[in-house]
């Protein structure tokens, strides 16, 4: 289920949405030109770092890994970047939308059983 179109749709938009809501924090943790530097500088980072660290022939993505890392090592990096993204709605208030969030992510590892068995049981 986990490379259903649906749920890669879902987890795309999660993606998204972690940009949009880290992006946002970084824009209100200060003033002055140092908010650009945040509001677009987190996101980035986070964007890399999703990026560069991957499981060998991960069937969700379309590239090759810059750094092969065990599927534990790869899952703890999704869900703390996911968790950072829930936390930063959290911080700036948007309490509401940061429980969504997670119950999103939540649900949507739930239905991708199948893609986290196969993470976990990825030694490299």
């Amino acid at each position: 289920m986990g490379s259903h179109p649906i749920n890669l749709a879902v987890r795309f938009i999660l993606e998204l949405t972690v940009l949009v809501s880290t992006g946002s924090w970084g824009w209100n943790q200060s003033e002055g030109w140092l908010r650009f530097v945040l509001a677009i500088g987190i996101p980035m980072v986070l964007a890399i770092i999703w990026g560069t660290f991957a499981v060998p022939n991960d069937p969700s993505r379309s590239v090759k890994a810059l750094v092969v890392v065990p599927g534990v090592v790869r899952l703890l990096i999704e869900l703390g970047i996911f968790a950072f993204a829930s936390w930063s709605l959290c911080s700036i208030g948007f309490i509401k939308l940061s429980l969504l969030l997670s119950l999103i992510v939540f649900a949507h590892y739930a239905v991708s059983y199948d893609r986290l068995k196969w993470l976990i049981s990825q030694k490299t």
